[in-house]
């Protein structure tokens, strides 16, 4: 497979923004510390992140859809690249979370990246592998991210968002001289500017309901798992950090050649999308289960069934919901989607640590629970409407 120059920026787009994720986990604790904050204000930062690109993912996304793809993306990278130096050079909290406000609004901008990577593909395949690539960067970002933070954090605590803004600047710059613009057909509808609108708007399609709200129980159930999982290996096999960090590198290195090579060569070889979307709730829902065991051998079997499931689950679920929607509405229906995640993000982790403290198998089962409804609403509105394939037929035939 070819990488054209345009595929390239927009790989390199999503890279900058999920080496930024990774970067800051390992040492914003750190940082804040050193503003006199407490452990509550790591939280809130974090948190405002995730809130802020609820809102701006739709409207990114609706922005993209009428103004074109191209001016949203250059003035979304460049707003996260001013956002890290705000965030860098901050002699306040206020400005800390100035920052993080301003990079969070600008987080929008992946559904935007999705959609120009939908956009010029030429059927549903590529389209599928195209979002694959996006998998596998986020991948390769969540192993370099951490580590890249935690080496340049040890020479300056922030010489790591001096160097993700530098890179955002130079993403800025390439996507302005060498990516054109992609969107034929523009939408016209007035844009609104309530976040919850186009959530709205989204639970009355009813072709692409079981999209959303499959995206959302898949969602709360992988960040759920997510923010407890360290204190599970603490509580349960007593890991230090340093073995966490090594669990966390090799999911990621699954997760890169699950998505990078196995995607395209061997899941879309043997089954169409819709098989394999069921499927994998389902086998996800397995590792879920087997991920609570206090066996290591029974836990580490789960792990590895549940980021094999999870990596293919984020392409396909998007592939299929990029591909049911009309094509002046990609852009729309990819900022829902990232919306949906946002909320996930905000609620899974709060659900986990409440009810791991009563007991640590309870958010996997939990999350096991949310793939079951996932796979029953995907399973029910299929039967029901009888639409087994995207309304996108460019590549109807591709898929076996």
């Amino acid at each position: 497979m070819v990488i054209n120059k345009q595929k390239l920026i927009i790989l390199f787009t999503v890279f900058v923004d999920v080496i930024g994720i990774g970067v800051i986990i390992p040492i914003l604790p750190f940082y804040v510390e050193s503003f006199g904050a407490s452990p509550l204000m790591v939280g809130l930062l974090f948190g405002v992140y995730s809130f802020f690109s609820f809102f701006s993912g739709p409207l990114l996304g609706s922005f993209s859809d009428r103004r074109g793809r191209r001016p949203v993306l250059i003035i979304s990278i460049l707003s996260s690249a001013i956002g890290w130096l705000v965030f860098a050079s901050a002699k306040s909290i206020f400005f800390l979370f100035l920052g993080r406000i301003i990079d969070g609004l600008a987080a929008g901008n992946f559904s935007t990246a999705q959609s120009y990577l939908s956009d010029i593909a030429k059927n549903d395949k590529e389209r599928t592998t195209n979002l694959g690539l996006v998998g596998a960067i986020f991948g390769i970002g969540f192993i370099i991210g951490p580590m890249l933070g935690g080496f340049l954090g040890s020479i300056s605590e922030t010489l790591p968002f001096w160097f993700v803004g530098g890179l955002a600047f130079l993403n800025t710059v390439s996507a302005f001289l060498f990516l054109p613009e992609t969107l034929k057909e523009r939408q016209h509808e007035k844009i609104s500017f309530n976040p919850f609108s186009p959530i709205k708007k989204a639970l009355k399609d009813k072709k692409l309901r079981p999209n959303y709200i499959s995206w959302f129980l898949f969602g709360l159930a992988a960040t759920g798992m997510q923010s407890i999982f360290s204190l599970y290996l603490e509580k349960v096999f007593g890991f230090g950090s340093s073995t966490i960090g090594l669990f966390m590198a090799a999911m990621g290195v699954v997760m890169v050649l699950n998505q990078g090579i196995g995607l395209k060569h061997f899941w879309l070889k043997y089954f169409s999308e819709p098989k394999l979307e069921l499927d994998m709730l389902l086998i996800c829902t397995g590792g879920f289960l087997l991920l609570g065991s206090r066996n290591l051998t029974i836990m580490l079997v789960g792990l590895l069934i549940m980021v094999l499931a999870q990596s293919i689950l984020r392409v396909v679920m998007t592939s299929q919901a990029a591909g049911g929607a009309v094509l002046g509405e990609r852009g729309e229906v990819l900022g829902i989607l990232s919306s949906l995640s946002s909320i996930g993000a905000i609620a899974g982790p709060l659900i986990a640590g409440s009810i791991f403290m009563a007991h640590h198998r309870l958010p996997f089962v939990l999350s096991a629970f949310c793939m079951v409804l996932a796979f029953g609403v995907v399973w029910f509105y299929r039967r029901k409407l009888k639409e087994i394939k995207p309304v996108d037929d460019a590549g109807a035939d591709i898929l076996p």
